[in-house]
């Protein structure tokens, strides 16, 4: 069986499509949060697997859940996700429909992970960094990792910046037992 995420890809792209076209890209992305959101919820997710329900009963639980949030366009959306039992991958499109987002705009997603809380100066020099090596606007989501010890870790998309004491300490010893 294919992976979710191979499966959520076509979705996420017409939708992306759609919201383009309508120039509501923004729009969606609130849309298609709400409703991963309402898709991820262990007792939406149980009702949604009843069998006893129509398609139709399915797309009108999320429907009904998130009662005239949604454009037209993104309830038919829904209804067609429906119909392809395609409910439950709404957080893999959302995700994926987010990333064709950020391609677009120029935009790269930036986990930064501190061993201390970092204040506004520090997060805003690290930003300024990244921004100069990627070319690109970066947009940080900021955790807090006390095993790091100290220092920060960057995961940008597929690369990944350990600074970390951590890190270093690990380095330190595979040098020393080599």
């Amino acid at each position: 069986m294919a992976e979710p995420s191979t499966v959520a890809r076509p979705y996420a792209e017409a939708a992306f499509k759609l919201a383009d076209e309508a120039g509501a890209l923004a729009r969606w992305s609130e849309m298609l949060a709400a409703l991963a959101l309402v898709a991820e919820d262990a007792r939406v997710r149980s009702a949604a697997a009843d069998p006893r329900l129509s398609d139709a009963q399915r797309a009108g639980l999320f429907l009904s859940i998130l009662g005239g949030r949604l454009s037209g366009e993104v309830e038919n959306f829904v209804r067609v996700l429906a119909q392809n039992d395609r409910l439950a991958l709404l957080p893999q499109i959302r995700e994926q429909f987010e990333m064709l987002k950020n391609e677009r705009e120029g935009v790269v997603e930036a986990e930064v992970q501190s061993a201390f809380e970092l204040s506004d100066a520090q997060l805003k020099d690290i930003v300024q960094r990244l921004e100069k090596k990627t070319g690109r606007k970066v947009r940080p989501h900021v955790s807090l990792d006390r095993e790091l010890i100290g220092g920060v870790k960057i995961v940008l998309g597929d690369k990944v910046i350990d600074g970390s004491a951590r890190a270093q300490l690990a380095a330190l010893e595979a040098a020393l037992k080599a």
